[in-house]
């Protein structure tokens, strides 16, 4: 039995900044993604039980605690996954909202001269009058066609510009709103990294503790959160070549260790090892259990096919990739390699998605 590994062992991504160019002071309203500040809320270091200052009183009962604290911070981690998601959706409306704007500007920059002039002598008398037209006009039927046309240039390009108008505003609008969001998810996953070093600090205790239990109760950790590892099948056969893609890739990256945040291609953690999976069939997902939860279509228990992602916990904080036979792939917990485990084996099961056909 391997000990744990070393929790959070890469620098967290980097933070882009909201887009080029920005100067504004960037005001911070209420976050728009009500559960990333429910995690930060939620997520506090008398979530373990036991500290420093209770001891345990049964090796037992250290062993169970490590299981607990192991869940605990993988629960902080795949928030502090899907705060980084949601930062990176907000940065793209961040530039979608910039693109906007400018190419409402080209819009308005590219509006013919000749046609503008006109519109504003058909308004201000300037240059072309209906006086004009009057007076320079050949026949009734000129003058009605040239009034007619003049009018309708005129009504034409003022609807254009009020048009590319209220375009250029709510593009800006949106920029800021979206900038502000930005800047309410970064501001949100500092706070859940914060969270994450405290209880990290918790866990080293413990991990202290694991290292002095027996091999059965290390076992009794390892089957608490994560299930007993299971010989891999020979051979899997998904329904579509992207599931079968994907459960490959999966089952290819069994023995590999579990570390917090990592998504590949030597160490994973839970949604790290299935977007990894399904990244080299092609498939995008992003690198959250909890996003993961939401993507393809819904599966019932009985439907599960190989290559479905079934998911533990409420909220959604685990996922493993269906393989058959009531079993799953997954990156478990810490000191746990990729393994082979019973659906069964987490004893609370969410749901399930189908990510291809």
């Amino acid at each position: 039995m391997a000990t744990p590994h070393a929790l959070l062992t890469h620098a967290p991504e980097p933070l882009r900044t909201v887009g080029p160019g920005t100067s504004r002071t960037r005001r911070l309203g209420p976050v728009r993604t009500g559960f990333l500040v429910t995690a930060v809320a939620a997520v506090t270091v008398t979530v373990l039980p036991g500290t420093a200052s209770a001891v345990p009183g049964t090796a037992d009962e250290v062993a169970a605690q490590v299981a607990e604290a192991s869940h605990e911070l993988e629960v902080v981690s795949e928030q502090l996954n899907e705060a980084r998601v949601v930062l990176a959706r907000h940065q793209d409306e961040v530039e979608a909202a910039g693109a906007a704007a400018a190419e409402a500007e080209v819009r308005i920059g590219s509006l013919d001269g000749h046609i503008r002039r006109l519109a504003r002598s058909a308004y201000t008398g300037s240059g072309m009058t209906q006086l004009d037209v009057l007076l320079t006009s050949d026949s009734a039927e000129q003058l009605v066609d040239q009034l007619g046309t003049l009018d309708a240039i005129a009504g034409h390009t003022n609807a254009v510009l009020a048009e590319v108008s209220r375009a250029a505003a709510d593009a800006e609008r949106s920029r800021d709103a979206a900038e502000e969001a930005a800047a309410d998810a970064e501001r949100t996953v500092a706070q859940i990294a914060v969270q994450q070093d405290e209880l990290e600090a918790k866990i080293a205790d413990y991990q202290r503790r694991y290292e002095a239990l027996t091999a059965p109760q290390q076992e009794q950790v390892a089957q608490a959160h994560g299930g007993a590892a299971l010989p891999a099948p020979a051979a899997v056969a998904a329904p579509s070549s992207a599931a079968q893609v994907a459960v490959n890739t999966a089952l290819a990256q069994i023995g590999d260790p579990y570390v917090w945040g990592a998504g590949g291609p030597n160490a994973f953690d839970c949604s790290g090892l299935t977007s990894y999976a399904y990244a080299a069939a092609g498939v995008t997902l992003p690198h959250s259990s909890r996003s993961q939860s939401q993507m393809g279509t819904p599966v019932s228990r009985s439907q599960l096919q190989p290559g479905d992602l079934v998911f533990f916990y409420s909220p959604v904080s685990h996922v493993g990739m269906y393989i058959g036979n009531g079993q799953m792939v997954h990156a478990s917990t810490s000191g746990q390699p990729v393994k082979v485990a019973s659906v069964d084996s987490m004893g609370s099961y969410n749901g399930a998605r189908r990510i291809v056909g």
